[in-house]
C-alpha cells in the first residue's frame, strides 16, 4: 500500500491506470491516517524524516506543512511521474525537502534519520519477481532478516526503512494486516521486537483503503536499537472502527505473544475478547501443548497409494504380516472424535480405507520383493523420498504417537487418542506426551482439549490456508493455550462422566455443543470465568473463523 493523497488534485498521474498502479503496489492513503502517523512519530522541528517510497511524497507534505526550517526531509521512490508530482507540489507549497528518484532498496543513508514514515508497496510474492525480489531480499539480509520467496513487498521495506534511522528513532508505517499473521512475516514480527523498545498496532474494523481489499494496519515503533541487543516482549494494542476513529484513542491494551517471532493474531480480538483470553491463559489452570509432550510431523513415504494399502489388498498381494505395520488410515476425516479404537479401526478396514502401511521390518518376503519390483516398473522409487533413502521402498520408522492431532482443519485442530496403537502419515501430526502424563493426557487431553479458550488460541497460532482451512505445523501446536496436567487432576471424573454426550456431539457434527459442555466444567466452575468473558472469547473465535474462510473466497488465503 502506498502513494498517499491529502487532496483531491493530487493522486492519478497523467496516463497512470488503476492497473499500473496495483502492479507496483500503489494504494491512496486516507488523510487521516497520514496525519496521525505524522503526529506521532515527528516530535520537534529539528527531526530528519524520510518517506521511503514516498510517491507524491503525502507524508512530507505534512511534515512539511508549516515548518520554515529544521532537520531535513528526504523521500525516495522509483517511479519517476510520481517522483516529479512530488517534487512540484512540495516546492508550491514552500516546503524545503529532497526527493531522490531512486530505488529504495539501493538507498543506504543508514543511521542518518530520526524518523521514517510512510505507506510501503504493497506487492504479492507472485508479482514481487526478478531483480526487484532479489534486490529487497539483499536489503532485509543487511538486517540479518532472511525473508523467504513467499514475502510480498512490504516486508523488506519495512525492514529497510528502520536500518535508516537513529538510535533511538521512530518508525510509522501504513502496513498489511498480514503483519499479524503469515508465516513469512515472522522475522519482521522478530527484527520488530529486537530492535524496538516499543512497538504499538492501530487496528481498524472496517477498511480504511476504499475499493481495496486489503486490511492494513498501522505499526507505530519506538526507541529503535541498530544492535538488536534490547527490544520489547510485547506490544501495545488499540483498535478503532476507522480512519475516523484516530482522533479518539482509547487506552491501549498490552498484549505478549508467545515468542518474539510469533503470530500477532490476538491483535485482532476485540478488547473484552483479548482481556479474558489473556486473563484466561495467563491463570494456573492453562498453559500449553508443548507442556504435555512433543509434537511431531507423521510418517513420509514419497508415495501414499503404493506404500498404504487396504486389507483387500494385502491379501490380492500375499503379503506377510512382517511386511506390513498398522496404520492410521490417510488424512483425517476419521480422527474427529476423541479417540480411534482397535474396534474403530476394523470398521475403517471393512470400509476399504488403507490401514496397513507397507514396511518389511527385515528381509522382504518373496511376495513383497514382486511388489517392489512392481513398483520399481511403476516408477515408484524415482520420487524424491524414495529416491534419497535406502532401501527406497522401507518408509523411515517413527513409534506410534500417544495422541493424533488434525493439522489440516475446516474447523479446529482436533487431539484424538490412539488407542489402536497404529502408526501414523504425514496427514496427521503425532503428540507423544511425557511418560508422567502418557496415561492421563490420553484419557483427558482429547476432551478437555474441546474448550472456547484453546479454540481461540487455535485461530491466533494458525495459519489460514486454501479453501479456508486452519493449518497449524508442529512449531506452531508447541503454542495452543491447553489445560495443565496439574489442573485436570482436579477435574478427571467430571470430564469422565463427560465423556459420553461430548463423543455424541461430536458424532452429530455438534462441535460448539460438545464445546459449551467442556466449557462448563473447565471455564465456569474450574477457572470461575464469568459468562461475558466467555462470551467474548466464543464471538472473537467466531469472529476469526467468519474471517479466515472469508479471505479464502476472495482468495487471499496466507502464507
Amino acid at each position: 500500500m502506498r502513494v498517499a493523497v491529502l487532496r483531491q488534485n493530487v493522486g492519478m498521474l497523467p496516463g497512470d491506470t488503476a492497473d499500473q498502479r496495483k502492479a507496483r503496489g500503489a494504494y491512496f492513503t486516507p488523510a487521516p491516517v497520514a496525519r496521525f502517523i505524522v503526529d506521532w512519530a515527528v516530535r520537534t522541528s529539528n527531526d530528519a524524516v524520510l518517506e521511503p517510497s514516498c510517491g507524491e511524497a503525502v507524508f512530507l507534505q505534512e511534515v512539511g506543512r508549516g515548518r520554515s526550517h529544521g532537520g531535513p526531509l528526504v523521500g525516495v521512490e522509483i517511479h519517476k511521474e510520481s517522483a516529479a508530482v512530488s517534487e512540484r507540489t512540495l516546492r508550491a507549497e514552500g516546503i524545503s525537502a529532497e526527493i531522490h528518484h531512486a530505488d529504495f532498496f539501493l538507498h543506504d543513508e543508514f543511521g542518518a534519520y530520526d524518523v521514517a514514515i510512510g505507506n510501503p508497496p504493497y506487492v504479492r510474492y507472485h508479482g514481487w519477481a526478478g531483480e526487484a525480489r532479489a534486490q529487497s531480499r539483499r536489503a532485509a539480509l543487511n538486517a540479518g532478516v532472511n525473508l523467504n520467496n513467499l514475502a510480498s513487498s512490504w516486508a523488506a521495506f519495512t525492514v529497510h526503512s528502520a536500518l535508516h534511522l537513529r538510535e533511538g528513532g521512530r518508525l510509522g508505517l501504513v502496513l498489511p494486516a498480514e503483519l499479524l499473521t503469515v508465516n513469512y512475516a515472522a522475522p519482521v514480527r522478530r527484527f520488530l521486537m529486537d530492535h524496538f523498545s516499543s512497538v504499538t498496532l492501530v487496528m481498524f474494523e472496517e477498511r480504511v483503503f476504499a475499493g481495496v481489499d486489503v486490511e492494513a494496519v498501522l505499526l507505530l515503533a519506538d526507541g529503535y536499537h541498530p544492535s538488536g541487543e534490547s527490544g520489547t516482549d510485547h506490544m501495545n494494542l488499540f483498535q478503532v472502527r476507522d480512519a475516523a476513529g484516530l482522533q479518539r484513542l482509547s487506552v491501549a491494551r498490552r498484549w505478549a505473544p508467545p515468542s518474539r517471532s510469533a503470530r500477532w493474531s490476538a491483535g485482532m480480538l476485540s478488547s473484552a475478547g483479548l482481556e479474558a483470553y489473556a486473563r484466561a491463559t495467563s491463570l494456573d489452570g492453562f498453559g500449553l501443548l508443548s507442556q504435555w509432550g512433543e509434537t511431531t510431523l507423521g510418517m513420509v513415504t514419497g508415495n501414499n497409494r503404493y506404500f498404504a494399502l487396504t486389507a483387500a489388498q494385502v491379501a490380492q498381494l500375499g503379503l506377510e504380516p512382517t511386511d506390513i505395520i498398522a496404520l492410521s488410515p490417510p488424512g483425517s476425516r476419521h480422527l474427529r472424535g476423541l479417540s480411534l479404537t482397535r474396534h474403530r479401526l476394523n470398521v475403517l478396514e471393512t470400509e476399504g480405507l488403507a490401514t496397513f502401511l507397507f514396511r518389511p521390518l527385515g528381509e522382504p518376503s518373496d511376495a513383497a520383493l514382486r511388489y517392489i519390483r512392481a513398483g520399481e516398473e511403476r516408477g515408484v522409487h524415482e520420487a524424491y523420498k524414495c529416491r534419497v533413502r535406502s532401501p527406497w521402498w522401507r518408509v523411515p520408522y517413527l513409534r506410534p504417537a500417544d495422541l493424533f492431532l488434525t493439522y489440516m482443519n475446516a474447523d479446529t485442530p482436533r487431539l484424538s487418542s490412539n488407542r489402536a496403537r497404529v502408526h501414523h502419515l504425514n496427514s496427521v501430526h503425532g503428540v507423544f506426551l511425557q511418560n508422567e502424563n502418557r496415561a492421563f493426557g490420553m484419557n483427558l487431553l482429547p476432551i478437555a482439549s474441546l474448550n472456547s479458550v484453546t479454540l481461540l488460541g487455535a485461530e491466533t497460532v494458525g495459519r489460514a490456508y486454501g479453501g479456508g482451512m486452519l493449518k497449524i505445523e508442529p512449531g506452531e501446536a508447541d503454542f495452543l493455550p491447553m489445560p495443565s496436567p496439574a489442573f485436570l487432576t482436579g477435574y478427571s471424573e467430571e470430564l469422565t462422566a463427560l465423556r459420553p454426550r461430548v463423543a455424541a456431539a461430536l458424532r452429530r457434527g455438534q462441535l460448539l455443543d460438545a464445546v459449551a459442555l467442556v466449557d462448563e466444567v473447565l471455564l465456569v466452575r474450574g477457572l470461575g470465568m464469568a459468562e461475558e468473558a466467555i462470551t467474548a472469547i466464543r464471538d472473537d473465535h467466531a469472529s476469526l473463523t467468519a474471517r479466515r474462510v472469508t479471505r479464502s473466497k476472495r482468495g487471499n488465503g496466507a502464507k
